[in-house]
């Protein structure tokens, strides 16, 4: 489907592509196949639910493996954990969980002071 729209009504234009929880996943392991410029996560999910003993694996190698700019806004209190910054990733916590419904004004603030500070 993106390679449809770049080469119509997208082309020419840059990419961000992004997601909540799962979505945001998807965005960080597709990046170079949609040729995003950078990936906006809003709840990444860093550590599944527990399943039986076994303790949960880090979705943190996931988000190593991108290296174009990466936003994260994660509640503070989210139950699936909070990523760490990096070197082209940026984490903003905000008030409330996973849902990130608590303060949906500061997460939009967060993705637009983000986006106007991209170089594109």
């Amino acid at each position: 489907m993106l390679a449809h729209l770049r080469a119509d009504e997208l082309a020419g234009l840059q990419v961000i592509a992004g997601g909540r929880s799962l979505g945001a996943r998807v965005a960080c392991r597709t990046v170079e196949e949609t040729g995003a410029i950078a990936i906006l996560c809003l709840a990444f999910p860093l550590l599944p639910p527990r399943r039986g003993s076994k303790p949960p694996q880090s979705r943190l190698p996931e988000l190593e493996a991108v290296d174009v700019p990466v936003l994260i806004v994660q509640g503070e209190s989210d139950r699936f954990g909070m990523p760490p910054t990096g070197p082209e990733r940026e984490v903003v916590k905000v008030r409330g969980d996973h849902g990130l419904k608590s303060d949906t004004d500061a997460v939009g603030a967060a993705v637009q002071d983000w986006l106007h500070a991209l170089e594109l």
